[in-house]
């Protein structure tokens, strides 16, 4: 199948056209019919991208989110109910508090995803709510390049089911454990591309507050791919605030240490510690004790024990600082980082529209290739609890809404 080449997608763009879609729809509940028309005929939207490729569907975007050839794709209208054992779970690829996580292929429709199945009767116990938050995360609209995206959600009695896009090159961190540290070349493509996801996610209003190695993929050429929403924070615009303590130790910010209130500039201290930990091996704070981990954070000085270029330096110290006021990216967010001489290459354009060639392609042979994940999983059984038998499509009053099938099938199945 050829692919269509789309239309560059600017950070300009990108941003006019979530005002215009804000002003379209603020303080209005039109018909789909009525907002396509509006849509459609906008000449405020042409201008700032061709509505054609807004309007086809997700399989012929091509550049934005190609993956190995069927891996992803949309299903057919009669597979729109969907349910656990409409799947075939080959393996376990990852593990969370809640449950497992598995490739999985679709039955009749042969494609690969990666299924997050999370227990309801621990997530109750727990009152956690993050569940939810990635759930509503996801049905942003993230059809970002380095965003792994939602396809389907459904649940039975006993589970959730996330049917997300499936990326094997392996977490970012198993690349560095691999290989030690990355040349700064290598290291500036992935902060990049990990910027873009970061500022796309702060123009929705969202705060990422977990950025680390493990929650960076590679896809099969070699993009980044940024997962797990689970602690995000929804409604927080470049200067707002919160107060949640949460996050992974290596990586917490000194505010949040602190139990001050913080701001969307976390995310770039946390794109400083996946830096550093890319360019010298370990986070930048790191002690084997974590109580003095913790209190380094707060008060060590920043010491880069790894030769290190001025500008990477200036890039990590502008990152890394504690003072927040002061912090790089605090007051313009990712036009700040963009502006940065560590990236005065980067072609940000180019970067997002994926025409940059990564500096490493993962050795995969095909979508359902495990070897870029930790043997520790794929080794285990895969547990037949995962193909719930007592599936019913009756919502569970714990979990209202959680059911979800990606618009495009929705939209072919009312058109067939």
């Amino acid at each position: 199948m050829t692919a269509t080449q789309r239309p560059t997608m600017t950070y300009s763009k990108m941003r006019g056209l979530l005002t215009f879609f804000s002003a379209l729809l603020k303080g209005k509940k039109v018909g789909f019919r009525d907002f396509l028309h509006k849509l459609a005929s906008s000449q405020q939207l042409c201008q700032i991208l061709d509505t054609k490729w807004i309007l086809r569907p997700h399989s012929q975007h091509g550049a934005t989110k190609q993956k190995e050839e069927g891996s992803v794709s949309a299903l057919t209208p009669d597979t729109s109910q969907m349910k656990p054992s409409d799947f075939d779970y080959l393996k376990i690829i990852g593990r969370g508090s809640f449950g497992k996580v598995l490739l999985a292929r679709h039955r009749k429709e042969e494609r690969y995803y990666a299924v997050k199945v999370l227990q309801k009767q621990i997530i109750i116990q727990k009152k956690e709510k993050n569940v939810m938050v990635e759930r509503s995360v996801l049905l942003k609209g993230l059809q970002h390049p380095f965003l792994v995206g939602l396809h389907f959600s459904f649940q039975t009695p006993h589970a959730l089911y996330f049917v997300l896009d499936f990326v094997n090159g392996g977490e970012l961190f198993y690349h560095i454990q691999r290989e030690g540290t990355f040349s700064e070349p290598r290291a500036a493509f992935y902060a990049a591309e990990v910027t873009l996801a970061l500022g796309y996610l702060h123009s929705l209003n969202i705060v990422y507050r977990d950025l680390k190695p493990e929650n960076i993929l590679l896809d099969s050429e070699g993009h980044v791919m940024l997962t797990d929403f689970g602690l995000c924070k929804e409604g927080v615009a470049v200067g707002g605030t919160m107060r949640t303590f949460c996050g992974t130790p290596e990586y917490l910010a000194p505010e949040v240490l602190l139990g001050h209130t913080y701001t969307p500039a976390v995310d770039w201290w946390g794109l400083g510690t996946v830096l550093f930990e890319m360019l010298c091996g370990l986070p930048p704070f790191y002690s084997p004790s974590k109580a003095q981990m913790l209190e380094n954070i707060l008060y060590a000085p920043l010491h880069m024990h790894c030769e290190l270029s001025e500008a990477s330096k200036s890039l990590l110290e502008g990152l890394l600082e504690r003072n927040v006021s002061k912090r790089l990216g605090k007051t313009c967010d990712v036009v700040e980082l963009q502006e940065h001489s560590f990236f005065a290459y980067m072609n940000w354009d180019d970067l997002l529209a994926r025409k940059v060639k990564p500096p490493f392609v993962p050795s995969v042979t095909g979508p359902c290739d495990v070897s870029y994940i930790d043997p520790e999983f794929t080794l285990q059984p895969v547990p037949p609890s995962v193909v719930d038998q007592q599936w019913t499509s009756a919502l569970s009053q714990a979990f209202p809404g959680f059911s979800y099938m990606n618009p495009e099938d929705h939209m072919a199945a009312k058109m067939s």
